[in-house]
């Protein structure tokens, strides 16, 4: 698949997550909600260290090194997708697009938190419960800023979950109750797809 048109295609869903992102950011007070189809889908407001759907990393003080170590991890894993995709281009003519597309879309995804933590504790000010970021802020240092999150799914309330079973259900006992960007469910959906669709390309 031509160089450019993956380029072009990581550049327009890096643009989709960043301007989702600083949308919500802009607009929304920290934990508000808008309720887009009621009872199972909203557009919420959080923010994590740096984890995906919501997940969060234990911080000490203004600077963390487990999330600093998560920033280098994601940069070098871009370095690493990235010149794999340059290698099979240049040596495997008969990769399948969606190998391609798939590998782009991990891209994408990794660079859309990249962004978040590297840039937005330098850019806006602090999300609260009571007031919405602005431009021209600083509540972090560089690689220190909080992912923004808001996809949330609350399908149906799951009582009496086993233990094992808690990781699936939020602090209200709601199924999938993780709160999660376009840059997660990038990353999501082209592991799932790689792992059914072109296992058989890679088992080569």
């Amino acid at each position: 698949m031509n160089p450019k048109r993956i380029s072009l295609l990581i550049l327009l869903l890096l643009f989709a997550d960043q301007a989702l992102k600083i949308w919500v950011k802009t607009h929304m007070h920290l934990d508000e909600a808008i309720v887009v189809f009621p009872d199972w889908f909203q557009l919420r407001f959080i923010e994590n260290n740096g984890a995906a759907f919501g997940m969060h990393i234990a911080t000490r003080g203004s600077f963390d090194w487990g999330k600093l170590m998560l920033g280098i991890f994601r940069i070098a894993m871009v370095g690493a997708v990235s010149w794999f995709m340059v290698h099979l281009h240049r040596t495997r003519k008969d990769t399948p697009k969606g190998v391609f597309i798939g590998l782009a879309l991990i891209v994408a995804g990794a660079l859309g938190n990249i962004f978040d933590s590297a840039f937005y504790g330098l850019v806006f000010s602090e999300s609260t419960p009571f007031s919405v970021a602005q431009f021209g802020g600083h509540y972090a240092g560089f690689m220190m800023g909080k992912v923004v999150d808001m996809f949330y799914f609350p399908l149906f309330q799951w009582n009496g979950v086993p233990r094992l079973l808690q990781f699936l259900v939020d602090s209200n006992n709601y199924f999938f109750g993780a709160i999660f960007n376009l840059a997660d469910a990038y990353i999501s959906v082209a592991t799932i797809y790689l792992l059914l669709f072109q296992y058989k390309f890679f088992s080569k």
